[in-house]
């Protein structure tokens, strides 16, 4: 059976550390950090970006997007982005 976004999400969750959740939600930002820190995307851990900033740059980090612009993370993941982003930290 294949796997819902929700549990690719807490799928990632766990690979960086974080709690898996029972309700369906996005990534808050400590959680978009901890990937991002999973990934290898540098950010400044004490004023942490926005959620758009950080989207991008696990994105274009694992070469989904072509730069890390604010604008290439408006939008929550997609499953596809969510299956590359499963099997980078899977791989690491």
């Amino acid at each position: 059976m294949a796997k819902t976004t929700d549990d690719l999400r807490n799928e990632i969750r766990q690979a960086v550390g974080r709690h898996e959740r029972i309700e369906s939600t996005a990534f808050t930002k400590e959680a978009l950090a901890a990937i991002c820190d999973a990934v290898g995307y540098e950010i400044d851990d004490v004023t942490l970006p926005p959620k758009a900033q950080m989207r991008a740059g696990i994105l274009w980090t694992l070469d989904l997007v072509d730069d890390d612009d604010r604008e290439n993370g408006t939008r929550p993941f997609r499953k596809s982005e969510l299956q590359s982003i499963a099997a980078a930290l899977d791989a690491s």
